[in-house]
């Protein structure tokens, strides 16, 4: 009996705990929405640009990745060689421009020399002193030296073209050999390693997945009366289940502007207060910066949002850890 009084004594101070820090918080909630839901941050793909091998992966699963640090690299002899070819090819076009250079000079030597018999010709011929067909020859010579100047002239602008394209292989190459290295583009973690040393990745192929730490948020769903009240930026509380005695701040960053959970037909009060929307409370990023190797996505929580500015936090969610 002593036992059976014993154990019962246990129940019901455990009821009484669980009505002390449950029904009692809910009822100190007037002006304030309370949500369930998991912390989740946002993932980025790293992935090739070009396809290749993989020939270093440089983290792994868990690790912790600084903004602008290089995770994985693409074998780059592919490129390399390219780049080597497109530099000979260029090299190649300035000597060609070079040549055509040379004979423009030539080509305005020979006609200046046209312009000259032309002008002799043309007052020989005005005085009589040449026949027409002497003069006629003269002009022929000089217009061929005009066309033959404005053709190598031409040959310079199609050399520069090609020089000019040249250089563009040159820098499109650098940027893809630069581009083999995979950067992390943000301070996270690693989430997921998908390749591994030695394989083949495809233009576009994933290599790793980053979680974006300084972007740890909540999503949770409140009805129609509740979420037509919350703007962006209104101030909110995330409560963790492994630590219930600590409140994260937190800000409203997301109302989705349409209904989640909508009812076939929508005609009365009643059905209309059964729409849910899609609500992001964001953590305060500072808060997440010195936290920062502590944060763990998925974890279950409780998020509690003003619906009045001018509520007033409850006690139990004043507790807010230093930052």
């Amino acid at each position: 009996m002593k036992k059976l009084l014993f154990f019962i004594l246990i129940i019901l101070a455990l009821i009484g705990t669980y009505f002390y820090y449950f029904v009692n918080q809910d009822s100190n909630l007037e002006g304030f929405a309370k949500a369930n839901g998991r912390l989740e941050t946002t993932q980025v793909d790293i992935s090739s640009k070009l396809s290749g091998r993989l020939i270093e992966v440089n983290v792994q699963e868990g690790d912790l990745v600084e903004k602008g640090q290089i995770l994985a690299k693409i074998d780059v002899k592919e490129q390399n060689s390219k780049l080597q070819e497109v530099i000979s090819y260029k090299n190649q076009a300035i000597e060609n421009k070079k040549h055509s250079l040379e004979i423009v000079k030539q080509k305005e030597s020979e006609l200046s020399l046209a312009q000259k018999d032309f002008d002799r010709a043309n007052k020989l011929f005005k005085s009589k002193s040449i026949p027409l067909a002497e003069y006629q020859k003269r002009e022929t010579e000089l217009r061929n030296a005009r066309i033959a100047l404005n053709a190598a002239k031409t040959q310079i602008s199609s050399s520069n073209a090609v020089v000019d394209a040249f250089d563009s292989q040159i820098e499109t190459t650098k940027i893809n050999i630069e581009e083999s290295n995979l950067y992390s583009p943000t301070k996270g973690r690693v989430l997921y390693k998908i390749a591994q040393n030695g394989e083949i990745v495809a233009n576009g192929g994933k290599v790793l997945v980053v979680l974006d730490l300084i972007d740890t948020y909540m999503t949770v769903f409140l009805p129609t009366s509740q979420a037509g009240l919350v703007d962006i930026g209104t101030e909110a509380r995330i409560v963790l289940d492994a630590v219930p005695d600590i409140a994260i701040p937190a800000k409203v960053s997301f109302v989705s502007p349409l209904a989640q959970f909508t009812p076939k037909e929508i005609e009365t009060k009643e059905e209309r207060e059964k729409l849910m929307f899609r609500v992001k409370v964001k953590i305060e990023p500072k808060l997440l910066e010195k936290y920062y190797e502590r944060i763990k996505t998925g974890l279950p929580a409780v998020a509690y949002i003003k619906l009045n500015e001018n509520a007033v936090w409850p006690e139990f969610l004043n507790n807010l850890p230093e930052y």
